[in-house]
């Protein structure tokens, strides 16, 4: 098995890279989240997985071990391909995928294109114990006002929005500052919906 590559960075698209080693080219698709932690260095390591499937032998790799395990983990749960993986790690970073299943946060999951709610409940189901033994992720950083959001969020549909926008407006308060009241929340959050 293949477990990392360290090279020249050849070519670099958000989807795949070619790395050379010793002269030879690997092809190695990535997700957003690496392309994004690449950068323009010349010399790369990737962490890696060898899928071998029938048909094909497809290497995928990852900036750092964290990805990549969260990557395994996903595999391991029924009716998640490798594609579907790569998808859910580039429209989330690791530690995000790793605090929604921590946090049983099926919405975050199931907002990723192509993962249904059977799915997302399925992810969270399998891999909440597992995701928790990851080396270096004893500690899962659950947000310190999801509370305050989730109360903040039920207010809003008590006053008659939808979820998502409501959720959307939340989120956006939140950003710019994080240790906000429920009250405050909410006042701030009415003026964006």
């Amino acid at each position: 098995m293949i477990t990392h590559l360290r090279g020249k960075l050849v070519e670099k698209n958000p989807t795949h890279v070619i790395v050379e080693c010793a002269g030879v080219g690997y092809f190695v698709n990535i997700s957003l989240h690496t392309y994004s932690l690449l950068g323009d260095e010349e010399q790369v390591m990737l962490h890696t997985h060898l899928q071998v499937r029938e048909d094909a032998h497809t290497l995928f790799g990852f900036a750092d071990r964290q990805e990549r395990e969260i990557f395994r983990l996903l595999l391991s749960v029924s009716g998640i391909g490798a594609s579907t993986a790569r998808t859910m790690l580039s429209s989330l970073t690791p530690t995000q995928v790793r605090d929604a299943i921590a946090s049983g946060n099926v919405p975050s999951i199931q907002a990723v294109k192509g993962i249904g709610a059977k799915t997302a409940q399925r992810v969270i189901l399998d891999l909440k114990d597992k995701v928790m033994k990851i080396q270096g992720m004893s500690e899962v950083s659950l947000e310190s006002n999801n509370t305050n959001k989730e109360e903040a969020l039920s207010a809003l549909e008590v006053l008659g929005f939808v979820r998502k926008q409501a959720e959307k407006a939340v989120d956006k308060v939140l950003a710019k500052d994080p240790a906000l009241s429920v009250e405050d929340i909410i006042k701030q959050a009415l003026k964006n919906l």
